[in-house]
């Protein structure tokens, strides 16, 4: 008799176990385009670096539907402002049409007190060098159990080689080279690299193409799922 509660105590925890896995709520990432990305549970989106001007600077451009798109009462998060990142004209458009609300480099600390009261959702707010922009953010996002770590435009590796355990850090590809050059270890299991022109996707490809943990992010659209 004793066997049979055991078991049955066994599969009870066993189903539930399975029913609390397969319950977990997924996030989805979207490349828009340069450090564009949509995140989304279904229920909270964040919008990083976009709306930019498209094509600003010789980067990626994005056609002008993918802006009906954007969810209402988003959050939209910027490392900085420069044109490839940030456009105030068409910001200012969405955020009168769909609501929502604006969190810039200089808005760190609204940011954070945004999301004390979301127990889903933590933000850590890291100062990091962009030497064309008189402030710069790079942020690390604990979002139902991952840590998804923005670069942004920093220029150097030290910042995101002090932190532990990212799931997904979006990088642009001179991080990945300062970091091979000064032997410092990305603690990440997956890395995306972003904001690569379009001279330079071929070479992406054929550097990172064919590696396990790092994508290149070249499609836009593409969406990465985090279970």
């Amino acid at each position: 008799m004793l066997v049979l509660k055991l078991r049955f105590h066994l599969v009870y925890w066993l189903l539930l176990s399975a029913i609390f896995c397969s319950a977990q709520t997924p996030l989805e990432i979207e490349f828009i385009g340069n450090c564009g990305l949509h995140l989304s549970d279904g229920k909270t989106n964040i919008y990083v670096d976009f709306p930019y001007k498209s094509g600003a600077y010789g980067y990626m451009e994005y056609d002008s539907v993918r802006l009906d798109s954007i969810e209402n009462n988003s959050i939209f998060l910027f490392t900085h402002k420069h044109a490839d990142h940030y456009s105030r004209k068409l910001l200012k458009q969405i955020l009168k049409e769909r609501n929502g609300k604006c969190f810039t480099q200089w808005k760190s600390k609204k940011l954070i007190k945004h999301f004390e009261s979301n127990p889903d959702i933590g933000i850590e707010v890291f100062k990091t060098k962009h030497s064309f922009s008189l402030k710069h953010n790079s942020y690390l996002i604990k979002w139902h159990g991952k840590r998804i770590y923005l670069s942004g435009d920093t220029e150097n590796a030290e910042k995101i080689a002090t932190i532990k355990e990212i799931d997904w850090a979006f990088l642009p590809p001179w991080i990945l080279d300062d970091a091979k050059e000064k032997n410092l270890q990305i603690d990440s299991e997956m890395i995306g690299v972003y904001h690569l022109a379009p001279s330079e996707i071929e070479s992406a490809i054929e550097e990172w193409g064919d590696k396990k943990n790092i994508v290149p992010l070249i499609k836009q659209g593409e969406i990465i799922i985090l279970r």
